[in-house]
């Protein structure tokens, strides 16, 4: 996956590492970051910046907040669903509520995509 040499995205992508929402905390160091596949979190992918990444899945795990529920974070969110399906990146959306109230069956979710050879019993929530 290349990484776009764009250097205010690379920095903009640190900054958000540093200050992630509290779903994206909770996601990440309560699952993501134990799980026997690597993630990472705000990758650089083209000209966006995803919420986390597992390049031997191919896949990308976005959480929502309100703004995407609104119609031009609809239409924005399409356009980079798009360009990542284009990559052979699939997109996995949450809702900051999901986190929330469902963390278990989101982190199950998840566990469907990664690659079966890779897991261990330890990769639950």
């Amino acid at each position: 996956m290349n990484e776009t040499n764009n250097p205010k995205l690379k920095s903009l992508a640190q900054v958000l590492r540093r200050r992630m929402t509290e779903e994206e905390r909770h996601l990440w160091y309560d699952y993501l970051r134990k799980s026997p596949v690597t993630f990472q979190r705000q990758k650089v992918i083209g000209p966006y910046i995803v919420d986390f990444y597992c390049a031997k899945a191919h896949l990308v795990i976005e959480i929502d907040g309100a703004q995407h529920f609104e119609e031009e974070g609809k239409a924005k969110d399409r356009v980079r669903d798009a360009f990542l399906s284009e990559l052979g990146i699939r997109v996995l959306r949450y809702s900051n509520v999901e986190i929330n109230r469902n963390f278990r069956g989101v982190c199950e979710d998840i566990l469907r995509y990664l690659p079966k050879g890779e897991l261990r019993s330890t990769s639950s929530p």
